[in-house]
């Protein structure tokens, strides 16, 4: 039987791949330029006809110096990873995830026993809303890196159900990034691209949501229609095997364990409880902007007044539920969070963080033993966030080789014959083709938006539809690009490795692909509102 490439193998040949194109593909640059936009901040733009050739800079050694400067790059990334993974081995060692595992899986198998929900598929409809979540994260507020923290929460929990490894990513990093396609919201890539194009921002929404709809009931079908298929044999998933770590730390004797509410728990209760009371003083209400709208609330004091609440009869059943309910409301502050304060990683990954000491330190585990629980955690995920590291090496070699410039002029130069339709699904190929290797959204809206508006313009292509043709190229492929960081921290985490990924996924992104493009089609022809 031929061996399959380990994920590091397979980063690494296109690593040396990347640094032989510096060889052959002339090295070049756009001139750029920090412009102020409307909202007051300040991006580096690239201006159109300033493309130079420039003198080559050959990436040789580079192929071994990479991983370092790739693993600085995407410390962010990494660090969180990290943060999480032993976050969440701390809250594992309090047995408190199975419980909740185990307490879901026992209300789905008693809800299948009702004739009118096993007709429809009570799993299929817990599916569906996770993935409706998910995926409204993703068009709204651009949910990305944030998936990875979800990822060791539902493949454990799907697994349990009877699923695989795949079906657990799906429905949260899969579900997101359809979002991320079809967003109607998204400040990172909406927002941005639209705001470079100088048209008002987020217009033509009426239309996106209807590519949102369309994409989504696509995505969701393939994952159920997977779904199913695995749950009906489990051993022809291409993860069973594997899968065989995720299936023994799940098999807990929940019926045996015993439950029980020692004082730290309640002394834990009481000071988290005083510790959100004083923020809630601090920030009594909440400002949510949507759009041009926005809405102010007391969300933190309702979110904190209901966690203080629903956590005192939690504990009065068991330190366990204390613990699923902390980690309920932690999604929900994390929603604020991101939504409002406009949090990242770092914050994200603290919060996490501060969640699994307050979760060790409930069930009375020593400050030591919190600490080698943590450690294990980091040392479990160690390869998920290596693999990170990896992959943005692959993104220095092209910067340093001054290619990604030169490749983009010479996509562009091709489009100059060709009509509408075909200018416009130029442009898609080229947003789709160059996401392989520049995932970053907003740094792919800074050097093709100032080069195909001004284009768009002399075709008579509507403006909006240069957006949605940067919107789709720049969701789909991040579901398959081995350069995205966010695609290898949650591959890692799912213990999946890439090559396995890109066989179950690659034929269902080039059938996206195709879906984007008829799309983009009726925005030639048609008078859409904000076209």
């Amino acid at each position: 039987m031929k061996k399959v490439p380990h994920t590091y193998v397979i980063i690494f040949f296109i690593i040396i791949l990347c640094s032989l194109l510096t060889l052959i593909i002339p090295a070049g640059e756009f001139d750029r330029q920090q412009v102020t936009m409307s909202d007051g901040s300040t991006r580096e733009l690239v201006l159109p006809d300033s493309f130079h050739y420039t003198d080559k800079n050959p990436q040789l050694w580079e192929i071994f110096t990479s991983f370092y400067e790739g693993f600085v790059a995407q410390s962010h990334i990494i660090i969180f990873i990290l943060l999480i993974g032993g976050a969440f081995w701390i809250m594992n060692a309090t047995k408190a995830l199975n419980v909740g595992i185990a307490a879901l899986v026992k209300v789905v198998f008693k809800l299948e026993k009702n004739k009118w929900l096993k007709k429809i598929g009570v799993n299929n409809v817990i599916m569906l809303l996770i993935m409706t979540v998910f995926s409204l994260f993703g068009a709204i507020f651009g949910m990305s890196e944030e998936t990875i923290a979800f990822i060791i929460i539902f493949v454990p929990l799907f697994i349990s159900m009877g699923y695989d490894s795949i079906t657990g990513v799906c429905v949260v990093y899969v579900a997101a990034h359809l979002g991320f396609a079809g967003a109607v919201l998204n400040p990172f890539t909406i927002g941005i691209a639209q705001g470079i194009a100088e048209i008002p921002l987020f217009s033509g929404m009426g239309y996106r949501i209807l590519c949102w709809l369309i994409i989504n009931a696509i995505g969701f079908t393939f994952i159920l229609i997977y779904a199913n298929k695995v749950k009906k044999h489990p051993e022809k998933s291409v993860m069973y095997k594997l899968d065989g770590y995720w299936r023994e730390s799940c098999d807990v004797q929940v019926d045996d364990m015993k439950y029980y509410t020692p004082t730290s728990a309640w002394i834990c209760w009481g000071f988290v409880s005083a510790l959100l009371i004083v923020i809630s003083c601090i920030y009594p209400e909440t400002t949510m902007a949507i759009s041009s709208s926005s809405l102010t609330f007391p969300a933190l004091p309702i979110f904190s007044g209901l966690f203080i609440l629903t956590s005192f009869f939690a504990l009065r059943k068991s330190v366990h539920f204390y613990i699923i309910n902390m980690l309920i409301f932690t999604v929900f502050f994390l929603i604020i969070g991101v939504m409002v304060y406009g949090w990242y990683v770092k914050e994200i990954g603290s919060l996490f963080f501060a969640m699994g000491i307050f979760a060790g330190l409930a069930v009375g585990n020593s400050a030591n033993v919190i600490t080698r629980h943590f450690l294990d955690g980091a040392k479990d995920i160690l390869s998920a966030a290596l693999v990170v590291g990896l992959a943005g090496g692959i993104i220095i070699i092209l910067q340093k080789g001054q290619i990604i410039d030169t490749i983009m002029y010479s996509l562009t130069s091709m489009m100059k014959e060709t009509g509408k339709v075909l200018s416009l699904g130029a442009m898609y190929c080229i947003q789709t083709a160059l996401n392989l290797i520049m995932p970053s959204g907003s740094a792919k809206a800074a050097l093709t938006m100032p080069i195909m508006t001004p284009f768009s313009d002399l075709l008579g292509i509507s403006r909006q539809a240069t957006v949605l043709a940067f919107q789709f190229g720049d969701g789909f492929t991040n579901m398959i690009t081995p350069t995205s960081g966010v695609l290898m921290g949650c591959l890692g985490m799912a213990k999946i490795p890439y090559n396995l990924w890109l066989k179950f996924f690659w034929k269902f992104i080039l059938f996206l692909i195709v879906i984007g493009f008829v799309l983009l089609i009726p925005t030639c022809f048609l008078n859409l509102n904000g076209f």
